[in-house]
């Protein structure tokens, strides 16, 4: 009996081993990386608005230091909202995945215990993500009333190694798509012998 459900299910499968064609996990994850990186970014310069203001001022950009917070606090916002999807989207997709067992990584990792980690970090990078927001929103709606510097240094630093962190989680995921093959779309069809140009290109 489950094999003959496994049989249905497979038929559904597309060369990636999804149910639709493009995994969505790997999308949301740039996103989440473009929100958050961005925040971090326009908060520092937001924090040091006074020692770079004669750039934008000779690039004839006119900006406010409230405008650049204002993009700081939006971002890291939405890069929260978006990193619930995103992790979902992983498990869903680590759940239907079938990585090779004899192959390892340039960590020098097995394809489980890389899905394990990636997975494990990735819901860690989610709390810590939603808690820098809950900072930055404390920062910005009662530290930013009474100072016209919105953003403390503290909260940029921790932003920065955080950017670190999502760097190294960011290659175990490298990791599971482009050595192991995880739900790629071209490497499956490779492994299975199938001609790219006449599956992918519909030829």
């Amino acid at each position: 009996m489950n094999s003959e459900l496994l049989d249905q299910i497979s038929h559904h499968m597309g060369a990636n081993g999804l149910p639709y064609v493009l995994p969505i996990h790997p999308n949301l994850v740039h996103l989440t990386l473009g929100l958050f990186i961005i925040a971090i970014v326009f908060d520092f310069l937001g924090v040091f608005f006074p020692l770079e203001k004669w750039v934008f001022k000779f690039l004839g950009i006119t900006v406010e230091r409230s405008q650049l917070f204002d993009v700081g606090w939006y971002n890291i916002f939405a890069a929260s909202v978006i990193t619930f999807f995103t992790v979902g989207a992983g498990f869903f997709e680590m759940l239907l995945a079938a990585p090779p067992a004899d192959i390892k990584s340039p960590w020098g990792m097995l394809a489980m215990p890389t899905m394990m980690w990636h997975g494990v970090g990735g819901v860690l990078l989610l709390a810590i993500i939603v808690g820098m927001t809950f900072w930055r929103g404390w920062q910005r709606y009662i530290i930013g009333l009474q100072h016209e510097r919105e953003v403390q240094i503290p909260y940029l630093v921790v932003g920065a190694i955080i950017m670190l962190l999502l760097y190294l989680h960011g290659t175990l995921g490298a990791h599971l798509a482009a050595d192991f093959g995880v739900h790629n779309t071209a490497d499956k069809l490779l492994r299975m012998g199938q001609d790219l140009n006449q599956v992918l290109g519909g030829k």
